[in-house]
């Protein structure tokens, strides 16, 4: 089940330009908006949010988002705009769920075990780091285990190897590759060596002597 965060804003009144000012004071500018909500501007505490992030994340958390300490609504993250110099967060979309309605988001894939591939020398490769899943908001996971432990070198995992929890639908392509176990780089760089085709003098002609 997903984690609910209780979380504090305020309403803004600056917006566009204006409301960069706001950095300064140590807040972030977010908006809040769904089916059943105005759309309404509003700051929340930045420090506050950046350890979300750091601990928590945001891929299917329900933040219980609290205007000007009125009652809370339940929100999740729909969009993170960032800053492309610094990386950091500039603006936060909050999207007002209803609980009893199915929601679809994006969750981590968490890769458990280590390969037997490895053990040998292979690298295991992550192709995909998160999948797309729909499911009500409360059976939302935090994330889809994956088990790499009898993944030999060649071998890979798809899509439909995931086994979601009771409730949740996996909307990505069965056929995507999840993770695999790669070669080393140096046995592939011999195998290339050794298939290679002795190249042929130029001007020699066939049984020609030199």
């Amino acid at each position: 089940m997903t984690e609910t965060i209780q979380i504090a804003a305020e309403r803004r009144t600056l917006v566009g330009k204006g409301s960069r000012v706001l950095g300064a004071q140590g807040k972030l500018r977010a908006v809040v908006y769904g089916t059943a909500v105005e759309s309404t501007p509003l700051t929340i505490d930045r420090h506050g949010f950046e350890q979300i992030l750091t601990h928590t994340g945001v891929g299917s958390t329900i933040f219980k988002l609290s205007i000007d300490g009125g009652k809370p609504v339940n929100v999740m993250v729909k969009n993170m705009s960032h800053d492309v110099l610094r990386g950091t967060v500039e603006h936060v979309d909050f999207w007002a769920i209803n609980m009893k309605e199915m929601v679809t988001t994006s969750v981590p894939v968490n890769f458990i075990g280590s390969s037997e591939g490895e053990k040998t020398g292979g690298v295991l490769v992550h192709e995909l780091r998160d999948v797309s899943v729909e499911a009500l908001p409360n059976d939302l996971p935090e994330h889809i285990d994956v088990d790499v432990s009898a993944l030999e070198v060649g071998q890979s995992l798809h899509v439909r190897d995931l086994v979601a929890p009771a409730g949740v639908t996996i909307h990505d392509d069965p056929d995507l590759i999840v993770c695999a176990v790669m070669a080393p780089a140096k046995e592939e760089e011999e195998a290339v060596v050794e298939g290679a085709v002795e190249p042929e003098l130029v001007g020699k002609e066939t049984g020609e002597e030199a």
